[in-house]
């Protein structure tokens, strides 16, 4: 089976219903596991620096980043660290409906209207996992994102969380990813088999590299073992 094919029709399926979160409804389920092993390789990507705050992203959409991100976050959160999630995909968010929460508020509100994130910041059904909603879209998710103020949000919630975890926009969609993946500590790109591009990956990466950020690898899902529906992490990309 190849790796990469023709892009498919965009779903919308996760902005309509969230993601499913398999570690947290079934934690014994083989795939959890699998996002378990996610969660080890990254831990163990950095040796020398302490891994905070972490940003998912993909070449394109439909690649799964927000399922990979919201399981990888939980996991953590199973670990006993205390995690904020945030949903920094102000264009196709799914954080609240993953979660059942509202959206009125969120990190949208935080950086137009400079307010502390302590009163949007919500308490999930998972014990330790903290969820900022996108918040209402606005005229400008580029420029928000590339803020003093957005700067200063990250400084300030890595002193109050062990990890900070940022589910982002695909990397060829729009400018704000690269914006963001200079200033975290690590990012991870998802892609998707059947799905992603083989030149997409590849931009994908030089765009990161552009900004001297520091990709820790990446994630394969969709992947067809024999076993089913599957997760792999790894390093690099198929030249």
């Amino acid at each position: 089976m190849a790796l990469f094919r023709k892009k498919k029709k965009l779903s919308t399926d996760t902005i309509d219903n969230g993601v499913k979160l398999i570690t947290a409804v079934e934690p014994k389920n083989v795939v959890a596991e699998q996002f378990r092993t996610v969660r080890t390789n990254i831990d163990f990507s950095s040796i020398d620096k302490t891994l905070k705050t972490i940003l998912f992203t993909s070449s394109d959409v439909s690649e799964g980043k927000s399922t990979v991100s919201a399981n990888t976050a939980v996991t953590w959160a199973q670990q006993g660290k205390k995690v904020l999630f945030v949903d920094a995909d102000m264009r196709r968010p799914t954080l609240h409906t993953t979660f059942g929460v509202t959206n009125t508020q969120g990190l949208s509100t935080i950086l137009a209207n400079n307010e502390d994130y302590h009163g949007i910041a919500v308490d999930s059904v998972v014990d330790n996992l903290t969820v900022i909603t996108s918040g209402p879209v606005p005229p400008n998710p580029a420029e928000l994102l590339n803020s003093n103020r957005m700067k200063n949000f990250l400084q300030t919630v890595q002193n109050e969380y062990d990890m900070v975890i940022l589910d982002v926009p695909p990397l060829l969609s729009v400018t704000d990813t690269q914006i963001l993946s200079a200033g975290v500590d690590g990012v991870v790109l998802v892609v998707r088999q059947g799905v992603a591009q083989r030149t997409s990956v590849q931009r994908a990466v030089e765009l990161l590299e552009m900004v001297h950020a520091n990709l820790l690898g990446y994630v394969l899902n969709d992947v067809a073992p024999k076993n089913g529906y599957g997760y792999g992490y790894g390093y690099g990309y198929e030249k």
